[in-house]
């Protein structure tokens, strides 16, 4: 297994960096964090430029690359702000995977392209209020009425269900299944359908460029050919999505850590205390090595999950594996960070706690911690 980057991929991500750097300002940063709203304007340069895109086929308008490549565009975005860049990476969410997998041909080439474009922002509907990590229930309902679907239910903490233009939404079709999951499935819906509301969340701890929001979906009608691949095979469909986008939710944790530590080893050189630099103090300096060996793993971990996902065969456990512990060090090391700025790592200026609190929704979304957990312990179950 290669861990050295190739030289397409060196130069991805010295783009993407160059990028970020020139248009994630942190005068920009503080803004949106403060109004809690969606950068239109950054994600459709971004997408012009196909970083929001890595991963979608050239012929559906993407740049054909794999998990990996997103990966490293990820982490750069989130390395110079994490609420911007996972605002911008998560323009497209999950969509353009499930068809590219499971869809027609008609779905693919009509809801592809325009979110590969940045013309649309997609919004994927699994959590729902009663039920969180849990897609093993669903109490939002799917119920056939001659060429339609009529859907009732709620989801909630959907990213960009504010501003979505297309939603895919997972529901139980199957009320009799047994276990339930089994008669689950994948509709898509579009912005305006009568039946689909969406509401605003506000006051989040972190990530607040990144709308997220409610869904109320009252006798939503939708037409059977907006059913995605096979009927009652959501759940598997969706298991199958995790797999892949929680690669991304690493990348994403490695870019926040490596960000704010690139901020307090620059501090810890300038600021002086006691006559001398912060970095000379031992207990300074050591927290500093002690932040780049976990960020330093923390980034194998995730290429190795993406590489594995590109080359051979998706690995859950890798997977699992990177998003648990990259999460874990994104919050100690943003954590450490403010710590080595002091009284002015509390501070919104100095960027940090921005950092910190845009960190914790890693361990969150797309699976907690504890649902990794249980992945990397039902593999470890199977060993000999």
């Amino acid at each position: 297994m290669k861990f050295k980057l190739t030289e397409e991929q060196q130069e991805i991500k010295r783009a993407a960096r160059e990028f970020a750097e020139k248009e994630l300002t942190p005068e920009l940063a503080l803004e949106y964090d403060q109004k809690e709203e969606f950068p239109m304007e950054l994600y459709k340069k971004a997408a012009q430029l196909g970083f929001t895109s890595m991963r979608i086929p050239c012929e559906y308008g993407g740049q054909g690359y794999g998990v990996l490549e997103d990966c490293i565009v990820v982490e750069e975005l989130c390395r110079v702000d994490p609420g911007l860049g996972v605002a911008v990476s998560l323009g497209n969410l999950m969509i353009p995977d499930v068809l590219l997998k499971h869809g027609t041909e008609e779905q693919k080439q009509k809801y592809i392209p325009p979110l590969a474009k940045g013309e649309k922002i997609s919004a994927a509907a699994f959590t729902e209020p009663e039920h969180g990590s849990d897609i093993t229930r669903m109490d939002t309902t799917a119920v056939k009425s001659g060429n339609e679907w009529i859907i009732n239910g709620d989801k909630q903490f959907i990213t960009n269900a504010p501003i979505a233009d297309i939603f895919i939404i997972l529901c139980q079709t199957d009320p009799n299944a047994q276990p339930s999951y089994r008669g689950q499935s994948l509709f898509l819906a579009e912005k305006g359908m009568q039946g689909l509301e969406a509401t605003k969340l506000h006051g989040k701890m972190g990530i607040k460029p990144c709308v997220t929001g409610s869904l109320s979906l009252c006798d939503l009608h939708v037409p059977e050919t907006n059913l995605v691949g096979e009927l009652n095979r959501g759940f598997y469909y969706t298991l199958e999505l995790f797999d892949e986008t929680r690669m991304t939710v690493a990348a994403q944790a490695v870019g926040i850590a490596q960000g704010a530590f690139e901020k307090a080893l620059a501090y810890a050189k300038t600021r002086k205390q006691f006559g001398q630099p912060l970095i000379n103090f031992q207990g300074v300096s050591f927290k500093l090595a002690e932040m780049a060996i976990k960020i330093e793993a923390a980034r194998m971990l995730t290429y190795k999950a993406a590489w594995l996902y590109d080359n051979e065969k998706p690995s859950p456990v890798a997977t699992s594996m990177a998003k648990a512990y990259a999460s874990r060090v994104a919050m100690e090391v943003t954590d450490d960070a403010i710590q080595i700025f002091g009284g002015y790592g509390y501070l919104a200026d100095y960027h940090v706690e921005r950092f910190h609190r845009c960190a914790k929704i890693t361990e969150i979304y797309e699976g907690t911690s504890e649902i990794q957990k249980l992945t990397i312990v039902n593999y470890l179950k199977k060993q000999p």
